[in-house]
This record gives C-alpha cells, structure tokens and sequence, in this order.
C-alpha cells in the first residue's frame, strides 16, 4: 500500500542526501530533546513558590557611621518609626533577605544524648522578631508566632525559639511534629533552641542551593551598625516609601547611609537572571535546529522532484492519483524520519546520562525524545505535502517531455 520497498531501494540508490538527512535529524532530536528538558527544569525553577508576598515586601539596608549610635536601641527606634509611615504594613530587622544571593546558614543537632545524636540539613537562617512573618507574608500552619518579649536584642547567641519551614520539619524529624523538639547549635545541650511553630514555606537566598527550601526564624534581633530590614507595603506605596524612609530616618539621626531598596520581585529577577539567559538561548537554538531541519527536508523533497519528473510523469501515466504520489515523498521521509528519531533517541538518553553526571542535571524524562520525534513528524508533513503536492500536480505530458 505504502510501496515501502521501493522507497527503500530509491533510498539505497542514492545514499548520500538521504544520509546528510539522518544524520541531520539524529543531531536535531539528540539536541533538541535535551535542551527542551534542561529548558523545562529551568522554567521550572524560576516558577518555584518562595512562600513570600514577593511584590510587597522590599529590603534596604542602614550603615551607622557614628560612634555614638547604640546598635541595640537605635535598630528598635529606626523600626517604630518605618512603621508609622503611610502604607507600610510590616516591617522587621532581618540578617538577610530571600532570593538575594547571600546570607546565613547552619546546621543544627537534635537528640537526647551524644549517643543518639543526630544532625539537621544545613538551613538558611534568618534573625529577627515576631514581626517577620507578617513582613514576609508567610502562611503559619503549626504552633505560633514569637511573643514580643521573647525576642532578644543582641548577637546570634542569644536564640532559644525557633520558627521553621515545613520542608525543615519533614527532612529533619520525618513524620513527628517539630513543634515542641529542641535543637542545638553544635553539640547536644549547646544553646538549645525550641521550635515553637512552622511555617508552610520559606525560601533562603541561594536559589541553586538544593536546600532552598530549607529555613529557619530564630528570635534574635542583632545588634549591629549595618542592619538591614525588611518592609512589607501596599504596592502602590512602595514608590513613595523609597523617598520617605531615608528622609525619615535620617530627620532622627543624619549620620547614616540609607540605600538598596530592592523588592523580592526585583531579587528574584537578578537571581535567576542566569537561568532565565540560558532558557533564552537554548530556546532559540531549538527554533534553529527545527527550522534547519525543516528546510532540509523541504529542500531534499524538491530536489527529489526536480529529480524525478520523469518518473513522476510515468507513473501519473500509468495511472497513480495525485495521492499516490504525495504518499510517496511521505512515506520516503517519514522512513527517514523515523529512523533518525529512533537513533536519535538513543543518542538523547545517553547524552542526558552524561549531562547528569557533568552537570548534575536530573535524569532526562523519554517523554522529550518522543516529543520531539512526535514534533519532527508533523514538521515532516508540513515541510513535505507543499512540494509533493506540487509534484503531483505535474500533467503526465509535461513531465515526459520536460525530460
């Protein structure tokens, strides 16, 4: 029905467009399934759900160059006076921001003894009141928030409750709830530090960190000359609010640098500004291969016509429907079609198998090699069916003669 046979002997006569061909779609679904893969994953991150009211919630940092500023009371007095301001909804001290880049982290034991001594996955920490969860928009779904006069002004020393993230709990305690366990800064009894509630999510500053997820509020507002602090506005406001917070401040005390407002939005922007520049330029080089490919069967489909019009016209003459010699030129490159994406597939696999070890990249998923050979069979078609159905139309006299 599909004259496979001769199609494949008109194929082995002349091997050599046919083969640049195949070689060409090996290469394209080899490529093309692994860059839509790593294309996809990188989307995907981006697309992560930091558990942060991003578009509300900015940070700035303050540097106190005068000796005579109490790092302890100054901070406090700064703080109540953001507060005060029109549209500021929440504001807190904090040792870094989410999705910045930079900030803290630590890993924490627990157990009842040396000997049952186990120890948590590295988390980010943050340092700061009861009013970080409200800046940041957070969503507390176990135990409760710090008490005012359970926040320590002071160094890092100082931290006895903790508030952590869901994912924390469940990669450090499993099934058991984490409200009520204490942790400990080094070795079991050193600085025990109480988880009082837990947070549904909360991202720490390094977005290519495999424990992003992984976050921890301890109740300590740290006493220093560079502070940084976090404010959560309508978003109308946050404008405004870049004018009027230095002003303010610097109307109670002059000697300081206010400066670096930057929202979560624009944070996560920078972040992942690499990610977002190689999705872009894998993107276009997939649009390249494909439309590379496309043409190069267009162009062979016409060559072949250009080739064959006599033998077009004998067959028109002996009686083939103009379907007949569509399905030709179709059957032709779906053959060749469909052995590059098969070859192509295995190339993809153990390319993706090399990638993951190089790059630790996750295991290429097959669903982008059959994609992708799913995508160069409508591409076929559509690269194919114009020409041929030129081809068909060429009356049986002109053919012959043409020849």
């Amino acid at each position: 029905m599909f004259q496979i046979k001769p199609i494949v002997s008109m194929l082995l006569h002349n091997k050599s467009g046919p083969l640049l061909l195949l070689i060409q779609i090996i290469l394209s679904v080899a490529i093309v399934a692994n860059a839509s893969f790593i294309i996809s994953e990188r989307i995907g991150l981006m697309n992560r759900d930091s558990g942060i009211a991003e578009s509300e919630v900015f940070d700035f940092s303050i540097y106190n160059f005068d000796d005579s500023v109490d790092p302890v009371t100054q901070p406090l007095r700064d703080l109540d006076i953001i507060r005060q301001l029109d549209g500021v909804k929440a504001a807190t001290l904090t040792s870094m921001t989410p999705l910045s880049g930079g900030g803290w982290s630590s890993n924490f034991s627990h157990g009842t003894s040396e000997e049952d001594r186990k120890d948590g996955p590295n988390a980010a920490i943050y340092y700061g009141d009861e009013q970080m969860i409200p800046t940041l928009g957070l969503n507390l779904i176990e135990g409760r928030n710090f008490y005012p006069d359970e926040v320590n002004a002071g160094g890092p020393e100082l931290a006895s409750l903790a508030i952590v993230s869901a994912q924390f709990a469940k990669d450090t305690f499993g099934d058991e709830p984490a409200v009520g366990k204490v942790m400990y800064r080094g070795n079991i009894g050193t600085q025990p530090m109480k988880i009082i509630g837990v947070v549904e999510r909360l991202q720490g500053a390094w977005v290519d960190n495999d424990n992003l997820d992984l976050s921890i509020i301890l109740n300590v507002e740290l006493a220093s000359s560079f502070n940084r602090i976090l404010v959560r506005a309508d978003e109308a406001a946050i404008v405004g609010l870049k004018e009027a917070i230095p002003t303010a401040l610097h109307k109670e005390h002059p000697n300081r640098v206010v400066r670096g407002f930057t929202t979560i939005s624009e944070h996560r922007t920078s972040v992942y500004r690499n990610h977002e520049l190689m999705a872009t330029v894998l993107s276009m080089m997939v649009v390249l291969l494909l439309l590379i490919t496309s043409l190069g069967l267009a162009g062979m489909v016409m060559f072949n016509i250009e080739r064959r019009t006599k033998q077009i016209g004998t067959r028109r003459a002996l009686g083939a429907k103009k379907r007949d010699i569509i399905s030709f030129f179709l059957v032709e490159n779906y053959l060749i079609c469909l052995i590059g994406g098969v070859l192509g597939g295995l190339i993809a696999v153990q390319l993706g198998q090399q990638l993951m070890t190089l790059y630790s990249l996750p295991k290429l998923d097959l669903i982008y090699p059959l994609v992708t050979v799913a995508g160069l069979l409508v591409l076929t078609t559509v690269a194919v069916i114009l020409p041929a159905r030129k081809a068909a139309n060429i009356s049986p006299a002109i053919a012959t003669r043409s020849v």
